[in-house]
């Protein structure tokens, strides 16, 4: 219930100024950071990403990809700063 409310809202955010757009690439990383391998007496363990887990992970990818489109498009800059 409050989770689709949620997803809707993150939806709807507009990109309208090249401020914004550079602040919400910077917050949300293009990369899980919860991915790690670690090396314990001679073994590597794997720890997966557990991003695809979190329920708003597809619209806050698709949010980042607006806010990178909108820096590309309008603000002349190029999304490789973010």
């Amino acid at each position: 219930m409050y989770i689709n409310r949620f997803r809707s809202w993150l939806d709807r955010i507009k990109i309208r100024d090249r401020l914004m757009a550079q602040i919400l690439c910077k917050l949300i990383r293009a990369s899980c950071p919860f991915a790690r391998d670690i090396s314990l007496v001679g073994h590597t363990l794997h720890i997966p990403p557990l991003c695809k887990l979190n329920p708003f992970y597809d619209e806050l990818m698709a949010l980042r990809f607006r806010a990178l489109t909108f820096l590309a498009e309008n603000a002349n800059e190029t999304p490789d700063l973010c």
